[in-house]
C-alpha cells in the first residue's frame, strides 16, 4: 500500500525522473563542452610558455565577464519562456524568445565594437603593468575573442530557447560538434601554421559562429513549440524586453560583478609574477571544470521551476529545488574526487613549469576538500529563486558577499599578509560559505515564492 502511495504522489509530479534525466544529463555535458571551448585553447597554448598561457588567463577573465552577461539575458528569457509553456501560452512564450534574440543581438554588437576599438587601452586599464610579451599576447587574443561576442551572445539564446522547451540534447550535440571543430582548428592553427596564441582564439570563434548558425537554423523548424521563422521580420516589443530586463539585468550584474572581482583579483595576482599567474588561471579552469556539471543542474532548474511557478503549482517548485540540490552534491562530490586525480598529470602534460605546477596542486587539493561542502547551497537554491523572479535579493546577495568576502578578503590576505594565490580560494571559500547560509534561509521563508513573473 505504501508503494501505491508513493507511485500515486509520484505520478503527480509535473517532471518525472525520466524527464529530469531527459532535460538534464544533456544540459550538464552540454555546460561541461561550453567550458571545454575555452579550455582547449589554454591547454594548447600553454606549451607556448608562461606568457602565452598568462595571457590566455587574463583575457578569459574578461571574455567570462562578458559571456555572463549574455547567458544572464538570456536566462531571464529562459525563465519567462519557461513560464508561458507552464500555463500553455505559446504565442507569448514565441514573442518573448523574439525579442531576448533582438535585445541581446543590439547589447552584443555594442560590447564587441566598444572591445575592439579599445583593445590595448582597456587591457591596460584592467591589468596594469604586464611583462610586454604578455601584453602582445593578450592584445591579439582580445581582439578577436571580441569579434565572437555576437555570436556567442546568439547561441546562448538559442540554446535558452530550446531549453525553455525541455530541450537540452539539441543544444549538447551542437556543443559537441562545436568542441570537435575548435579541437580539430586548434592543432591545425597553433601547431600546422604556428600562430600561436591568435590561431588558437581564431578556431574558437570559427567554432562559435557555427553554433549560432546550427542553433539559428534549428530554430526556424516549425515542430518546435517556439519557432522562429523570420528574424529579419522581428521587430522590438517593448514590454516584453522589459520583463526580460527586469530578469536578466539583475542576474547580469550578479554575474559581471563576480566577474569585477575575478579581474580584481587578477590585477593582485598579476603582481606574484608569471608563475603564480599561470598556476592562478590553471587552477581557475580546473574548479570550473569539478563544478560545471553540478552547474548544468542549476541551470536545468530554471526551466523545472519556471514551469512548475507558470503552471501554478508551488509546492512542486519547493520539492525539485530540493531535489535537484541534492543531485547537484552527488555529482559535485564526484567530479571534484576526479579532478583531484586528474590534477598532476594535467599539469605535467600541459607542460607547467614546476613552481607553477606546485602552487596549481595545492590550492585545488584545498578546491576539492572544501567545495562539496559549501558550493551547492550556495548556487543550486539560487537558480530556483531566480526563476520565480527574486532576482535583487539573489544580486544583492552574491554582490555583497563577493566583495565582502571574495576581494576585500583575498586581496588583505594576499597584499598585507601574504598569503599569495591562495589567498583568491580562501576569499572565495569565505564566499561560498556565507551565500550557502543566507540561501538557504530565504529558500525555508519561502518569501521568493510571492512574485510573479508574467
Amino acid at each position: 500500500m505504501y508503494e501505491t502511495e508513493v507511485q500515486a504522489k509520484t505520478a503527480q509530479h509535473m517532471f518525472s525522473n525520466r524527464d529530469l534525466k531527459k532535460l538534464l544529463i544533456p544540459l550538464a555535458i552540454d555546460q561541461l563542452l561550453n567550458t571545454m571551448m575555452g579550455t582547449v585553447g589554454t591547454m594548447m597554448v600553454s606549451n607556448l610558455g608562461s606568457a602565452a598561457i598568462s595571457a590566455v588567463s587574463l583575457v578569459d577573465s574578461i571574455n567570462i565577464l562578458i559571456v555572463q552577461a549574455f547567458y544572464a539575458l538570456a536566462a531571464g528569457g529562459t525563465v519567462i519562456c519557461s513560464h508561458y509553456l507552464g500555463c500553455s501560452d505559446r504565442f507569448h512564450a514565441k514573442r518573448a524568445a523574439k525579442q531576448l534574440i533582438f535585445i541581446t543581438f543590439i547589447l552584443s554588437v555594442m560590447i564587441a565594437a566598444l572591445c575592439i576599438a579599445f583593445n590595448g587601452p582597456l587591457l591596460h586599464l584592467i591589468f596594469g603593468k604586464v611583462e610586454p610579451k604578455v601584453m602582445e599576447y593578450a592584445r591579439q587574443y582580445f581582439l578577436i575573442s571580441a569579434i565572437s561576442y555576437p555570436f556567442i551572445a546568439l547561441y546562448d539564446d538559442g540554446a535558452s530557447i530550446f531549453r525553455a522547451q525541455e530541450n537540452s540534447r539539441l543544444p549538447m550535440q551542437i556543443s559537441l560538434y562545436s568542441n570537435i571543430i575548435n579541437l580539430v582548428l586548434n592543432f591545425l592553427f597553433v601547431w600546422g601554421f604556428h600562430l600561436g596564441v591568435a590561431g588558437s582564439a581564431l578556431a574558437t570563434l570559427t567554432a562559435r559562429v557555427f553554433s549560432t548558425v546550427f542553433v539559428m537554423a534549428k530554430l526556424r523548424s516549425p515542430s518546435w513549440q517556439i519557432c522562429m521563422e523570420h528574424y529579419l521580420d522581428i521587430r522590438p516589443d517593448w514590454g516584453q524586453i522589459k520583463k526580460i530586463l527586469y530578469l536578466g539585468i539583475p542576474s547580469g550584474i550578479e554575474n559581471s560583478m563576480f566577474q569585477f572581482g575575478k579581474l580584481a583579483l587578477q590585477s593582485t595576482v598579476s603582481l606574484m609574477g608569471t608563475a603564480a599567474i599561470a598556476a592562478q588561471g590553471m587552477a581557475n579552469i580546473l574548479e570550473n571544470l569539478n563544478g560545471i556539471l553540478a552547474l548544468g543542474i542549476g541551470i536545468g532548474s530554471m526551466t523545472v521551476v519556471g514551469e512548475c511557478l507558470g503552471a501554478g503549482r508551488k509546492d512542486e517548485a519547493v520539492y525539485y529545488i530540493k531535489k535537484l540540490s541534492w543531485i547537484a552534491e552527488i555529482v559535485l562530490i564526484i567530479s571534484c574526487l576526479i579532478i583531484f586525480i586528474l590534477v598532476r598529470p594535467i599539469t605535467y602534460f600541459c607542460g607547467m613549469e614546476p613552481e607553477s605546477a606546485k602552487m596549481c596542486i595545492f590550492m585545488l587539493t584545498w578546491i576539492s576538500i572544501v567545495k562539496p561542502i559549501v558550493w551547492t547551497l550556495s548556487f543550486i537554491p539560487a537558480y530556483g529563486l531566480r526563476a520565480s523572479g527574486d532576482v535583487k535579493f539573489t544580486m544583492f546577495v552574491s554582490a555583497a558577499s563577493m566583495w565582502m568576502c571574495r576581494v576585500s578578503l583575498a586581496i588583505f590576505l594576499a597584499r598585507v599578509m601574504g598569503f599569495g594565490p591562495i589567498a583568491v580560494w580562501i576569499g572565495m571559500f569565505a564566499d561560498w560559505t556565507v551565500r550557502a547560509i543566507i540561501f538557504s534561509v530565504r529558500f525555508r521563508s519561502r518569501k521568493w515564492l510571492k512574485h510573479q513573473v508574467i
